[in-house]
């Protein structure tokens, strides 16, 4: 089943959409909704015709649509955006960038010009540009090796393939004399063209395939051009003829591909024509699309949320907000330690203005004018002069002086204040456990065909998994867990990883006195570079290191302060460089029964119905909940997957920041 258009249907929309009957040319924009994550649908007035729509669903496609998927009652903010800048706006153009698959899209609104680039190839984007081409807003702002999708960058497009239609004899020997591929292989990837054009190509000119591309002679490359030119000669001639192409699936004859012209390769297949390739998109992927939608609403229906599970979920936003304010404060009150001296002094001076007889209006004029020349003051960010108080910047944190207490009691205020909150979180956290029995004393009437194994394991605490040569990885989840694997669990024969990165977890190989294999320090890497702020500001590489635990010290160098969680390191540290992010989670079914986590290849050695999940826009709470759907559905045993594998436990699998599930 085709999932995606291809550079030739990108082509062929461009030509409709820019020209004849089916041209959108000065249409006006009216609103744009944003019915699911990567689909926007712009509400068009078109001259002569009346209300359109055009659906564009980022990686996948864009055609005008008939199959209106219901908008959410509150709008998100990236269609509330583009509408502040092209809303009554009026399109100028249409066009396909290079035969890529890149669709632009000119508007003109106010005698200002915009363009949005549509991105059709996975994982797709939706971005706006003004006239310079600069970034004014990306649906998805992301940043790749070598290219940032950001507002404010300069918009740069992907590396360049050949275009299949404007190639030459001397393009493809170049290509195919650096090839490791085979023929179709090398077609489709270095030509943009995908497998099924590639195959169509290989079919017209004759040539063999499977040949290695490298083998290839000078009548074999003659041939292959040949057949590009004739392949895509309807698509330069505006000859099109739009056509869904059906075959038995499932015993019914159903639509399993859409095309702009025929091609040999489906010559025996069964088709149905259609009037402009814009409806053959629309009949395929619009219908498909909003029978999914009727699928989803049948599935919400039959699976409402209890009212244990709305507890508990209420219960973990409230420990997530208790745990993040906790961290606030304590952070407040290490700030107001790291800068004692600075404090200090100012506190003393406005003591000794007061005692003068100076008002606080006259010490807030004499403060703004010291500003410029004494360092201290420019920490004064406000005062209060009804309570005596003074609100200090320290380096970005703002904290609430009272010059009438010690610098001590202070910050005991703050440290005060985090340990109530940390009381509160633990008594949500009792209000969970107490959650969690109530539900399992009712699942405990529905019999499950599989026995759960509940052992628990110590570093089941922390992060963790097993390399795919059996090694323990455990690594800390915040700043208490990482001193308490540092002090407690760390031993000399250990081998310890960590990035430059901040809010980086300590992570240990444990290794038993063995010698460490390859594979386990490479899946490592991957781990501490995936379970740290790589992956929150979505990145899809970065940097770590491993060191020896006698490298690892809480003993600060003189005058500096460690917070807790944070270690020295001294030594010589062994880099691993632009580290691919990527995680996985999955089911352990055999002796223990308990979702996994971990790199890709580990859990895919150790767990069964492996779920790959990559940098994207959701946050844990939702990609975890998707994963559970996905496993509900497959083992079709809803009460054994909640015990072993509920939204919570995938959550605590998952990298921190938002993520998407690769395509399976």
């Amino acid at each position: 089943m085709k999932k995606e258009m291809t550079s030739a249907d990108v082509a062929a929309l461009a030509f409709e959409l820019s020209s004849g009957e089916t041209s959108i040319i000065d249409a006006k924009i009216a609103k744009i909704y944003q019915p699911a994550a990567d689909e926007i649908r712009i509400n068009l007035f078109v001259y002569n015709k009346g209300r359109d729509n055009l659906v564009i669903e980022a990686g996948k496609r864009a055609h005008m649509s008939q199959y209106i998927r219901p908008s959410p009652k509150i709008p998100q903010a990236f269609p509330m955006l583009l509408r502040k800048h092209v809303m009554g706006g009026r399109i100028t153009f249409v066009k396909q960038y290079d035969f890529d698959r890149i669709l632009e899209i000119g508007i003109v609104r106010g005698g200002v010009d915009t363009v949005l680039v549509v991105e059709l190839f996975s994982p797709g984007n939706i971005v706006l540009l003004d006239s310079e081409r600069r970034i004014i807003l990306p649906m998805k702002p992301v940043t790749f090796k070598g290219r940032r999708i950001r507002s404010g960058e300069v918009y740069q497009y992907p590396e360049a393939q050949i275009s299949p239609v404007d190639a030459e004899a001397e393009d493809l020997e170049k290509v195919f004399a650096i090839s490791d591929a085979d023929v179709v292989r090398t077609i489709a990837t270095k030509f943009n063209l995908g497998g099924i054009l590639a195959e169509e190509v290989c079919a017209r000119s004759g040539v063999n395939k499977a040949e290695a591309a490298r083998d290839a002679g000078s009548d074999a490359i003659v041939a292959i051009i040949a057949a590009l030119k004739d392949s895509f000669s309807p698509l330069l001639a505006g000859d099109l003829k739009p056509c869904l192409v059906k075959k038995e699936i499932k015993g019914e004859k159903q639509a399993f591909d859409v095309l702009p012209f025929e091609l040999d390769i489906y010559r025996d297949y069964e088709k149905e024509a259609f009037p402009t390739f814009n409806a053959a998109l629309d009949s395929f992927f619009g219908k498909m699309a909003a029978e999914s939608v009727r699928e989803q609403v049948v599935a919400v229906k039959k699976e409402k949320v209890d009212v244990f599970e709305r507890r508990l979920q209420k219960q973990q936003a409230a420990i997530e907000k208790f745990g993040t304010d906790a961290e606030k404060q304590t952070l407040v009150a290490e700030k107001i330690y790291a800068h004692y001296v600075e404090i200090e002094e100012i506190i003393n001076i406005l003591k000794q203005a007061r005692a003068k007889g100076y008002s606080w209006d006259e010490i807030k004029s004499i403060i703004k004018k010291a500003k410029e020349s004494v360092p201290s003051a420019k920490m004064i960010a406000s005062i209060d002069s009804a309570a005596g108080n003074i609100v200090l910047d320290l380096d970005g944190t703002k904290a609430s002086i009272d010059i009438k207490m010690t610098i001590p009691q202070n910050a005991q205020i703050y440290y005060d204040k985090a340990k109530k909150l940390i009381r509160k979180k633990d008594g949500a956290l009792k209000a969970i456990e107490d959650t969690r029995q109530a539900m399992q004393k009712r699942e405990k009437k529905v019999s499950s065909k599989r026995k759960v194994n509940t052992k628990r394991y110590w570093y089941e605490r922390f992060r963790w998994f097993t390399s795919s040569d059996g090694f323990l990885v455990v690594a800390g989840r915040d700043a208490d867990s990482n001193e308490e694997l540092v002090k407690k669990y760390m031993e000399k024969r250990d081998i310890v990883f960590h990035t430059q990165d901040p809010g980086a977890p300590i992570t240990i190989i444990k290794t038993q006195g063995d010698d460490v294999t390859e594979q386990t320090l490479k899946e490592t890497a991957q781990f501490v570079v995936s379970y740290s702020s790589v992956w929150k500001s979505g990145q899809f590489s970065g940097d770590c290191y491993w060191i020896r635990p006698e490298q690892v010290s809480k003993t600060p160098e003189s005058g500096e302060y460690l917070k807790k969680g944070s270690f020295v390191i001294r030594g010589e540290r062994n880099y691993f460089r632009d580290v691919p992010a990527g995680a996985a989670v999955a089911l352990e079914l055999e002796g223990s029964t308990r979702v996994i986590g971990g790199p890709l290849s580990a859990v895919s050695k150790h767990g069964q119905h492996v779920v790959e999940v990559v940098p994207g826009k959701f946050n844990q709470n939702d990609i975890a909940k998707k994963i559970y759907k996905i496993y509900v559905d497959k083992l079709k045993e809803p009460n054994f997957v909640k015990q072993i594998a509920s939204p919570d436990k995938i959550a605590m699998m998952l990298p921190p920041g938002e993520s998407d599930i690769k395509e399976q």
